[in-house]
């Protein structure tokens, strides 16, 4: 129906195209007069395009000039001169589309126009390559053009130090890997003072090789996970004190709320138990969230009721159902905490500090524009998600490589036998092949049948990029045999050695069909870049994975009942036609799946947009009063309304609770009785609580110097923000985890995880505002105050499998002091002696 619609109404794409080639015709007009131009003329350009952006005038008015310019100075700097198609590429990038050209069209130069006329409006453009190889080998090409014109170019790798990377963010152009960028969003979103950050606002990003980051990593969460604590031994302290303390007398618990508060009493009894002076103090934060969370763990959680013992583990009960949640866990510390009470070995923390997935991040930039010669069969995909068209670009030359049906075989043995034979035939010939595989394995596989016929070859298996391009370079080569899974050696291109074109140019001979076309597309697109000669075959077995998945039963059973000898292939358009519908139900399947995750990320993604917001305020914010006032002021309506309901008399409002409450969080032993709240409406009581807690406020204030107490202010709410961010990631995380089993209660799993994580962010909120009034109003005003980060992060790639994000190994960072007995923090198991510390 949709492709009858498309022959109706004409691709929208195309239409683009046709008014794009109006555009590239003027570009091409102004050859001569920019031919005339010496090089300073050429060079001042840029400064004049500067200028006039900056009167106002857009970037979509100065691109046929500054495209002409570019193409003038691509001639005499790189000694290229795009052809009228790449002008043609170029103009769908800038409008922030995917430019689908075949390989050896010439992408990277294509790129050079985009980047040059976004560059010109000053924020910032980022080219994200898939591997650092790339990133060096364009910066270092395309600098040279850059540069030319008065550009500062940027390399962004791993191993920077902030400096560096600031001044690789500063320029105009910023070259680096998908991974890099994403990562650098996530510290910067971590940092502690705003000059620590490297970023500036994401404006526009260039993606070359776009399916392969924006669809094939798209799921892949970039993660910085951190052990927060280095030993659990506060754990066993908190617990051993906790045990001493007396209910009434050194704390209180709040049956409403669920909430334990220490008396006067208690924090003496605490300051006496740890030698300490004051347990409000910056130093001591760490200690008086584990005491409150071993007093939870003894007066708020009951064994058998809330969760039970079982081998070892602390397994939590549901509240709702009572059902077992095994592999969930009570977040900020409560669940080390009950293990230290039931005796039980207490567990490290190890948490996401921060993350994100690619699509999510990709999203944020204001404008996206792609290149790729494989983007037209998720073209729907990248519409939906991304808002960008795909438009396919002519080649240059007509295409003159011929792509020969399918060799279909009855069983794996019989395929690779022939898949050898034909090499040998071929490498005998002296025509160049390049092999094809889905898998290392495959490869591997090949290549041994290859030696034992002593046919000499080379196999890459992505894992060297810097070698595999030049192994991908020499491929051409009369008589070479090259091995590579299907996606080695992208952005790099084949050319045909002396005497190739004759024998009938590059021969790419697949071993099996990826169960996505576009992978197999970018295969045959290896052969016959810029209108060589070519030809491209796939060889499948009744036995490939593809194949199984999708109806090859009654294909073998036709097979058999034609007697067919299995050395002998079917070569059939209707067989080929089949593989092609198999692939087109497993790319729907996995759309779908990454459209669902993005649904489920669409939930961490708008919270951590708040919180995100929410933190630069405070590192750019030269006065946090008003907001912590604002904190202080929620913190007394919620103690307050919850004591006192409309559903109860007055005379059964429990004072008590709210004159306990806000001694032990926000005022001083002495100053608010009940006496003074009783006879009040809520309104009034809030009113009162308030003014006396400003009023101890103006106190504090006056003691030091406002520059003090402003940067105090902010110690205090960077902490708070980022320890509960974290375990709120966490526990979103593991809310996830579970998610699915609602579906069986006939419930929308992701309704439930929209509605439970929104009251879990409002709760969090609330938290957050609870502990920073709290340490605003209780901890003591240091002289030498110093922000300080929760958790130390190291940056982890994770890779996705059905949806499931399985964790690498962590690399070990430096600097972090681990006890040799401690478990290894790369996450082997370990202990620290037998691992990393060996």
């Amino acid at each position: 129906m949709l492709g009858l619609l498309k022959k109706v109404v004409g691709d929208p794409s195309q239409r683009q195209l046709k008014k794009n080639q109006k555009i590239a015709d003027k570009i091409e007009a102004l050859q001569d007069e920019m031919k005339k131009l010496s090089d300073h003329d050429l060079q001042s350009k840029t400064e004049e395009f500067k200028q006039r952006y900056q009167q106002g005038e857009s970037l979509d008015d100065l691109l046929v000039e500054a495209y002409a310019v570019v193409r003038e100075a691509s001639t005499r700097v790189l000694k290229m001169t795009p052809y009228p198609v790449q002008i043609l590429g170029a103009i769908a990038l800038h409008q922030g589309n995917i430019a689908e050209m075949k390989t050896g069209e010439g992408k990277t130069l294509v790129g050079t126009m985009p980047v040059y006329l976004n560059a010109i409006s000053g924020k910032g453009v980022h080219v994200v390559t898939v591997n650092d190889y790339l990133a060096r080998r364009d910066c270092e090409m395309m600098g040279e053009l850059y540069r030319f014109l008065g550009l500062t170019v940027g390399l962004n790798q791993a191993g920077l130090s902030k400096q560096e990377k600031q001044e690789a963010y500063n320029a105009d152009i910023t070259y680096g890997t998908n991974n890099e960028f994403g990562f650098d969003y996530l510290r910067d979103n971590m940092v502690l003072y705003k000059e620590q950050m490297v970023q500036r606002p994401l404006y526009f990003a260039l993606i070359d090789e776009v399916d392969s980051i924006l669809i094939d990593e798209a799921r892949t969460p970039l993660i910085i996970s951190g052990s927060v604590e280095r030993t659990t031994q506060l754990y066993s302290q908190a617990n051993s004190f906790v045990r001493i303390l007396k209910k009434e007398e050194d704390y209180t618990y709040d049956e409403k709320t669920k909430s334990v508060q220490l008396t006067e009493e208690g924090v003496n009894k605490a300051e006496r138990s740890f030698n300490i002076d004051n347990l409000y103090d910056q130093k001591h934060v760490l200690l008086n969230h584990h005491i409150h969370q071993a007093l939870k763990a003894h007066v708020v959680m009951h064994r058998d009721a809330d969760y039970v013992v079982e081998d070892g583990e602390i397994v939590i009960v549901d509240s709702f159902t009572g059902r077992l949640m095994k592999g969930r866990r009570y977040s900020d510390g409560l669940h080390q905490a009950i293990e230290a009470k039931e005796g039980l070995q207490i567990q490290r923390e190890s948490m996401t500090l921060a993350s994100i997935t690619f699509q999510n991040y990709f999203r944020m930039y204001q404008k996206l524009a792609g290149m790729t010669g494989t983007a037209k069969t998720e073209e729907e995909e990248f519409r939906n998600i991304y808002g960008m068209d795909v438009m396919v670009i002519p080649t240059n030359r007509p295409i003159a490589r011929e792509d020969h049906p399918d060799l279909i075989f009855k069983t794996m043995k019989a395929k690779f036998n022939a898949v050898i034979d034909e090499i040998e035939r071929l490498h005998k010939k002296g025509q160049p092949v390049l092999v094809g595989t889905v898998s290392v394995e495959t490869s591997e596989l090949v290549s041994e049948m290859l030696k034992k016929r002593k046919v000499p070859h080379h196999v890459l298996n992505a894992k060297n990029h810097e070698r595999e391009a030049e192994i991908i370079e020499n491929a051409g080569q009369k008589g070479a045999v090259t091995i590579a899974t299907n996606m080695a050696g992208r952005g790099t291109d084949i050319k045909l050695g002396e005497g190739v074109k004759e024998l009938g140019g590059l021969f790419v001979l697949g071993t099996e069909r990826h169960e996505s076309r576009r992978i197999d597309n970018q295969l045959r697109g290896r052969s016959g870049r810029q209108g060589d000669p070519g030809a491209s075959q796939f060889y499948l077995s009744m036995e490939d994975e593809l194949m199984r998945r999708f109806g090859s039963d009654s294909m073998r059973n036709m097979m058999d009942k034609l007697g067919m000898d299995e050395n002998e292939p079917i070569e059939s358009k209707l067989v080929s036609r089949a593989v092609e519908t198999a692939q087109k139900r497993v790319e729907g399947n996995n759309f779908d799946a990454r459209k669902q995750i993005l649904q489920y990320d669409d939930v961490m993604r708008e919270q951590r947009e708040i919180i995100y917001k929410q933190r630069m305020e405070v590192l750019e914010s030269e006065n946090l009063r008003e907001i912590v006032e604002g904190m202080i002021k929620s913190v007394i309506e919620r103690t307050v309304k919850l004591h006192t309901p409309e559903s109860e008399v007055p005379e059964d409002w429990d004072l008590s609770a709210i004159v306990n409450y806000m001694k032990a969080q926000l005022l001083n032993e002495d100053d608010l009785t009940e006496k003074d709240i009783w006879g009040k409406d809520p309104e009034e009581m809030i009113e009162l609580i308030y003014d006396k807690v400003i009023e101890r406020y103006n106190e504090k204030e006056e003691q030091f110097t406002p520059e003090h107490m402003r940067e105090f202010e902010k110690v205090i709410m960077l902490r708070t923000v980022d320890r509960k961010w974290m375990n709120h990631i966490d526990q979103m995380d593991q809310l996830r985890q579970g998610i699915h089993l609602r579906a069986y209660g006939q419930n929308d799993p992701l309704r439930e995880y929209r509605f439970e994580g929104f009251e879990m962010f409002e709760a969090m909120i609330a938290s957050i505002e609870e502990e920073v009034a709290m340490y605003i109003m209780k901890a003591q005003v240091q002289q030498n105050l110093e922000r300080e980060k929760v958790a130390e992060g190291t940056a982890v790639h994770q890779s996705v499998t059905n949806g499931e994000a399985k964790a690498k190994k962590k690399p070990i960072r430096k600097g972090e002091t681990v006890g040799r007995n401690e478990p290894c923090p790369c996450g082997s198991g370990k202990k620290y002696k037998h691992c990393h510390g060996a």
